[in-house]
């Protein structure tokens, strides 16, 4: 079955950089756009950025623009999102989520993704 793993969450200070990535296994990668989308405690989740399949459209939010960089390596089968310049309101757990190609639309509602990760936990001291 399609399994989700995020890794490379953590502890850090304001103003460093993490990088988190997302292992995909059990169907085709190539075959999904997937989305990075983030929780903080007492909040919704909310989206982050996304990838189309093949690594060529992104998305990401406003509030990260600049700072988060949204990549993949198919022949790895791994998403990545590259978080730099943290600040304290970044603390969330992080989600990885892959979408098939129903549409070639990148979404940003976390409801119209099909698979999802455990989440890995990413927390900024200020």
């Amino acid at each position: 079955q399609v399994q989700l793993e995020e890794s490379g969450g953590g502890l850090v200070q304001a103003g460093q950089s993490l990088r988190l990535a997302c292992v995909f296994t059990g169907h085709t990668f190539s075959l999904y756009n997937f989305g990075w989308f983030r929780q903080a405690a007492g909040n919704e989740r909310s989206f982050v950025a996304a990838i189309s399949w093949s690594g060529s459209v992104t998305k990401v939010a406003d509030s990260v623009e600049g700072r988060f960089t949204i990549s993949r390596d198919n022949a790895k089968s791994t998403v990545y999102l590259q978080m730099d310049r943290l600040n304290s309101e970044d603390t969330a757990v992080y989600y990885c989520a892959a979408d098939r190609l129903d549409s070639p639309k990148l979404k940003q509602n976390w409801t119209q993704y099909d698979y999802w990760g455990r989440g890995a936990q990413v927390i900024v001291s200020s």
